[in-house]
């Protein structure tokens, strides 16, 4: 059943579609089969963000994938050496983007929310799954590691689990990730689109100011200034001491050339 019937504001987005809606700005990612993020879409999604910020119209925003996956991860090739500090800043800059937003960011996670694509529901308000869902962080299988992920999983979910997810990079499902609180609730795959519908439509019930200045004191509260520092921290390791190692770059290429990488310890 199809539940969404907003206007699809092009507005010159290739990547992805913004549309709008009683109140409420979706943000689709859409770059079929599964929406690797590459830099250009990570661009237009923090334009699309920074317009609903803007718009006197919209008073919260959900972004979802199109097809079978939210987001399967970031475009490895843009994590060679010659790419990875446009693509870092610019996806860096999306996720504080999300977090600095002043109104509730919701993710419906449909499908596949890997790597880059965990990270990016990681920085929403809320996060919808289905039960089905495969949500994990598998960068470490190609020689890197998830800089927000580092900073906000052990604070979500304890020392021990966010080892697990990040240095196994083994998937959970929807369910699980519930279960364990990375998500805030698992529904049926076909019962994603309803549940949406009804936790826009709690929220539309709200004061848009009180909802703002409550996102203000909860962010203040979670140590949110923190949280950016450390994701800069986490990203200088990532960017001066992890690409400069031979393994980094041996684990990219080979998840391009589609081999098992094989590490130097160095």
């Amino acid at each position: 059943m199809v539940l969404w019937m907003g206007e699809t504001l092009r507005g010159g987005f290739k990547l992805i579609n913004y549309d709008v809606k009683d109140g409420v700005a979706r943000i689709t990612l859409n770059r079929p089969p599964l929406n690797v993020m590459n830099t250009e879409m990570i661009q237009e999604v923090r334009n699309a963000l920074i317009e609903a910020g803007r718009s006197d119209n919209v008073k919260l925003v959900v972004i979802t994938g199109s097809g079978r996956a939210f987001s399967a991860g970031a475009d490895v090739r843009d994590h060679m050496p010659d790419r990875v500090e446009a693509f870092m800043k610019a996806f860096n800059d999306l996720l504080i983007t999300i977090l600095d937003l002043d109104k509730p960011v919701i993710a419906a996670v449909n499908g596949y929310a890997l790597g880059g694509g965990c990270e990016l529901a990681l920085a929403c308000d809320l996060v919808i799954a289905t039960s089905n869902a495969q949500i994990g962080q598998p960068e470490v299988n190609v020689g890197v590691y998830p800089p927000l992920a580092v900073v906000l999983m052990p604070k979500l979910l304890g020392w021990f689990k966010a080892f697990e997810l990040v240095t196994i990079g083994d998937p959970i499902s929807g369910e699980e990730a519930a279960r364990i609180g990375l998500v805030n609730k698992a529904v049926p795959a076909e019962k994603l689109e309803e549940e949406v519908v009804r936790l826009t439509s709690k929220l539309l019930e709200k004061s848009p100011m009180v909802l703002k200045l409550t996102k203000k004191a909860l962010k203040a509260a979670g140590g949110i200034e923190e949280v950016k520092a450390l994701l800069r921290k986490a990203t200088d390791i990532y960017m001066n001491e992890l690409m400069k190692t031979e393994d980094a770059v041996e684990g990219l290429k080979a998840f391009l050339e589609k081999r098992k990488p094989v590490w130097k310890g160095r």
